[in-house]
């Protein structure tokens, strides 16, 4: 497999099915936001605690987002042709949410908003979490106007939630208070 083919030199990239497109639309700029997520989650994985136990989770988050990737470099008309280990995540959403709630009873309870910081791993956390939400924002672009399957963003939506409640479980699996945020 090459590295580079010189078919992009132009600003053109193709997406899954054959059609072209530029590489500022829309499609490229969701996906390209996943792969940037993808990148940060790797980097907070290097940072996490073992007291958190989300190594193996951290790993099928870049898996799922490599797969929700392939959906959104995917047109409607040729979603048919990814092969189902390419259009659906292996962590489900019930799943996600029985994970969040773990980790947030690792943590005392938020009586106001928390800032990013405090150890490390959280801090990574927080901004994996803010580039998911980027991502989430794209995505919603494609949900309202090209049909994008919901399954992916009701996955970003609900993994953002997760890396917030990971980031407080890391400051509280420390010893660290969260950076709360002081309005005056």
């Amino acid at each position: 497999m090459k590295i580079y083919t010189r078919t992009g030199d132009e600003g053109m990239t193709g997406l899954f099915g054959g059609d072209r497109v530029t590489k500022s639309h829309r499609r490229i700029a969701a996906y390209g936001t996943l792969d940037e997520l993808n990148s940060v989650v790797g980097l907070l994985s290097l940072h996490v605690s073992e007291k958190a136990a989300v190594h193996d989770a951290l790993k099928r988050v870049q898996h799922d987002l490599f797969v929700l990737g392939a959906i959104l470099a995917t047109p409607s008309s040729h979603l048919d042709q990814l092969e189902k280990k390419m259009t659906t995540p292996t962590w489900n959403v019930p799943d996600m949410e029985a994970d969040i709630d773990r980790l947030t009873q690792l943590a005392p309870p938020m009586r106001q908003f928390v800032l990013p910081g405090g150890t490390l791993p959280s801090a990574y956390a927080h901004l994996a979490r803010t580039v998911c939400r980027r991502a989430e924002r794209d995505v919603v672009v494609l949900v309202n106007e090209e049909g994008i399957p919901s399954e992916v963003l009701i996955y970003i939506n609900r993994l953002s939630d997760w890396l917030f409640a990971l980031s407080r479980a890391e400051n509280a699996l420390a010893g660290v208070a969260d950076v709360l945020w002081n309005p005056s």
